[in-house]
């Protein structure tokens, strides 16, 4: 059995998990021998090169990923969050945009990002171009620090958003009046929905809150006005507390 040598003391000389045939009795536990010794060798010489390579600016080869696919879906894996769709989602249209399997790091180059933020921008209205594109920034970012990159492709290649230039239609008194009236088989969507109408509020903000957010007529939302970093609090209509109060 072979063990790391990194001194005597307690937990110093932990085992490579690799072991030989002492005396091998046939071709399979020679064969076994020779594969064990190659791979000691690979080891040994990776971590030596791990070792010498502390306190400088060079990085073994053997800890890169050469595809920076492999790189990018590795941090997704490990950064995303529930509830959070945008890095998956980032990943995923940036495997469309690439149409390949495999990309070098070499080849993700300022205009890249470029071409890839326009892609988002094509394909995408409001804020959600931005976002994917914020998140793909993350992953380039988190590469540059692992040494993936010598100069930052993205450091000039800002988040953009894309408003819309269709305007949205408004719920007009006469058609909210129909929809009131008109039966509907889930009554609890029929009161979310209205809830909605007087408050102002998307379902994810909706979901978010709980009765302690709740004093009197006075509603705190979890919506953080950037401007004060305060959250956002609303006068409840007496439509929307008498939802509440059934």
């Amino acid at each position: 059995m072979f063990y790391y040598d990194f001194g005597r003391g307690t937990g110093q000389r932990p085992s490579t998990g690799i072991f030989i045939y002492k005396n091998p009795k046939n071709q399979v536990e020679k064969n076994h021998n020779k594969e064990a010794l190659a791979l000691i060798e690979t080891k040994k010489s990776q971590l030596i090169i791990e070792k010498q390579a502390v306190g400088s600016a060079f990085i073994p080869a053997h800890k890169f990923k050469s595809n920076f696919l492999e790189y990018y879906e590795e941090y997704v894996k490990l950064n995303k969050r529930k509830g959070n769709r945008h890095l998956v989602s980032s990943l995923k249209q940036f495997k469309l945009f690439i149409k390949s399997d495999f990309i070098s790091p070499v080849e993700i180059t300022e205009n890249f990002c470029k071409r890839f933020r326009q892609f988002l921008l094509d394909k995408f209205t409001g804020s959600t171009p931005a976002d994917y594109y914020a998140r793909f920034k993350w992953a380039i970012n988190a590469a540059e620090s692992d040494g993936y990159f010598q100069r930052n492709p993205v450091s000039n290649v800002q988040s953009k958003s894309n408003p819309s230039i269709r305007m949205k239609e408004n719920l007009e008194v006469d058609e909210y009046l129909t929809l009131l009236n008109t039966p509907c088989l889930n009554e609890e969507i029929k009161a979310a929905f209205t809830f909605s109408c007087y408050t102002g509020l998307r379902w994810v903000d909706v979901k978010k809150l709980e009765w302690k957010d709740i004093k009197g007529s006075v509603l705190t939302t979890r919506i953080i006005q950037a401007k004060t970093g305060r959250p956002v609090t609303l006068t409840l209509h007496p439509i929307a507390q008498s939802i509440l109060e059934t």
